[in-house]
């Protein structure tokens, strides 16, 4: 069963096309890697998704429902940990979790019972009534984890879930990510510039460049099509990400062109 269905999907800003006609399928239960180099349109497709940026053309289905005509529905089965630190910091995790409880309307009764289930399944019982800004940055993304995990969503958008962790640290949230899989049947989408997280983690990898979907397939199917027995996935980054330079364009439009593909992702 598909839980996410991509047609087409496309997003300008003026002139610059970001995402340009993206087509995927996604199955219930899948973990699945978007990967490209800066600029290649992961975040703006998972913005979209996540109903925060409206589609220039094209649509999706996530959970059955439409991101444009349904898009409190979608919002409703989702949730999204971004880049920036999403947890208030002046605030214990237990106080985050019950924040974000009422947000999403869990049922007052069933909120204790929740937060602690949320801390336990991240290793942060015993710390859960520590104030977020003592916490170190592996930390801070389980319990990003924990909140996600507060209104039990099917689809779970994770955009570059251990960047600056350390390798400790992030092994903890690759077995957090596997876990929720696995124990909940939850749909995990990812983006990641790092090649031995998508490997270990992703069931399918998309790879993105310029805003299109240049390949598809397990890891170990897109290291089989580069025809060598010792392919890494970095060699398949290298392969389907690889674009033609261009010598034109002054400083002015080489300087606006990099504060865009800041801005998107």
């Amino acid at each position: 069963m598909n839980i996410l269905e991509i047609n087409g999907l496309t997003r300008r800003f003026g002139a610059l096309t970001a995402v340009d006609g993206v087509n995927l399928s996604i199955q219930q239960g899948e973990i699945f890697g978007l990967l490209g180099p800066n600029g290649a349109g992961k975040t703006t497709v998972i913005k979209m998704l996540t109903t925060l940026l409206p589609p220039s053309a094209g649509t999706a289905w996530v959970a059955g429902f439409d991101i444009q005509r349904q898009a409190a529905r979608v919002r409703a089965e989702i949730a999204y940990v971004p880049q920036l630190v999403s947890a208030d910091g002046g605030l214990t995790a237990a106080e985050n979790l019950r924040l974000f409880a009422k947000l999403y309307g869990v049922p007052r009764p069933e909120i204790g019972g929740r937060v602690n289930d949320a801390l336990k399944f991240v290793g942060l019982e015993e710390s859960g009534h520590r104030v977020v800004r003592g916490y170190s940055g592996g930390m801070v993304r389980r319990l990003e984890i924990a909140l996600a995990l507060i209104h039990r969503p099917r689809v779970l958008f994770l955009d570059e879930p251990t960047v600056g962790l350390d390798p400790l640290a992030r092994q903890a949230v690759w077995k957090h990510v596997r876990q929720l899989a696995a124990d909940f049947g939850m749909t995990i989408l990812l983006t990641t510039h790092l090649m031995e997280e998508a490997d270990s983690l992703c069931d399918r990898v998309a790879v993105m460049n310029r805003g299109q979907v240049t390949a598809i397939g397990s890891p170990a199917e897109l290291k089989a099509t580069l025809g060598r027995p010792n392919a890494t996935l970095d060699d398949v980054f290298a392969r389907y990400s690889s674009a033609p330079l261009q010598n034109d364009g002054d400083f002015r439009e080489i300087s606006r062109t990099r504060r865009g593909i800041a801005r998107l992702g």
